[in-house]
């Protein structure tokens, strides 16, 4: 398997069970009136959505350095040309 395939597995599970976690402490605190639990399920919520971006930024990252053309290998080093300095 690629590992840019684990990374998004990976990525894709600890955000669907943080984001599962937030939904139900959410619920939680709707239903009982603790409005500290509400503020917590919604921060565990948006926390879930952060670590699938920053997931999907390593991946996007890794490709885009995978692909990016590297240059041209010299066999031979430029020879500089001679600089003559002005006094002032």
């Amino acid at each position: 398997m690629n590992s840019r395939m684990k990374i998004l597995q990976a990525t894709k599970w600890a955000g669907a069970i943080t984001l599962l976690v937030g939904m139900m402490t959410l619920m939680y605190g709707i239903v009982i009136g603790f409005n500290n639990v509400i503020g917590i399920g919604i921060g565990t919520m948006v926390g879930a959505i952060f670590i699938f971006l920053m997931g999907m930024f390593f991946i996007t990252t890794e490709e885009m350095v995978e692909n990016t053309f590297k240059g041209v290998e010299m066999t031979t080093p430029i020879k500089s040309s001679k600089v003559v300095y002005l006094k002032r």
